[in-house]
């Protein structure tokens, strides 16, 4: 069986998926197809400088300054790239505000579309099939199994991301915020809560 043969690369391969990518990536570098500079720097860039903590600052601006969240209503693209979150997957950007009479859901129906410069790399859920499908046709189940279950009277809207327009919720600022400052709301804000699957935490 090639699985059993020690010189099929597989074989050599831990089985942890940590261990399994640092056998890898060592795997690569040694074949001199990988640098190892430009892999340390692509980390470092979707851990530091792209991911869910740019959407949260925007979020935390947004609920601290009026005119800042009108003008991302207004024309999200323009206000994320003047913040320098902007670039590949992120290049049209529309922001849709949550309120108590409506609750916004975004999904990708054809593939993953995902706005990667202010939200990160698209979690696995939100790639699978199952999401895709049927957060169009039953949002309130998928939203109950997420954990969000929402009034009556808050109408569900569901936005379709594309290759040319994706969207980031807006969520409702939490009760009992007014004295924090920015970092300590941008603390609150969680990746599901800008996509429509998740609520921002309530202040400790």
């Amino acid at each position: 069986m090639p699985h059993d043969d020690p010189d099929h690369p597989h074989a050599l391969l831990p089985p942890e998926p940590a261990l399994r990518v640092k056998a890898l990536e060592t795997l690569l570098t040694r074949k001199g197809l990988v640098d190892p500079a430009a892999l340390d720097a692509i980390i470092d860039t979707y851990e530091h400088r792209i991911g869910p903590k740019n959407g949260a600052d925007v979020v935390a601006r947004a609920w601290s300054d009026p005119d800042f969240r009108a003008a991302l209503l207004n024309d999200a693209t323009a206000v994320v790239r003047e913040l320098g979150y902007y670039g590949r997957q992120g290049e049209h950007i529309v922001a849709v505000e949550n309120t108590p009479e409506t609750h916004n859901m975004v999904v990708c129906t054809l593939c993953s579309c995902y706005p990667w410069p202010l939200l990160g790399i698209p979690p696995g859920w939100y790639k699978s099939d199952a999401y895709r499908a049927r957060a169009v046709r039953e949002p309130r189940k998928v939203l109950a199994e997420f954990g969000v279950v929402l009034p009556e009277r808050t109408a569900v809207r569901v936005w379709d991301s594309t290759a040319e327009i994706r969207y980031l919720v807006l969520p409702m600022r939490p009760a009992g915020t007014d004295g924090l400052d920015r970092a300590a709301l941008a603390a609150l804000v969680s990746r599901d809560s800008m996509i429509g699957t998740g609520l921002p935490q309530a202040p400790a």
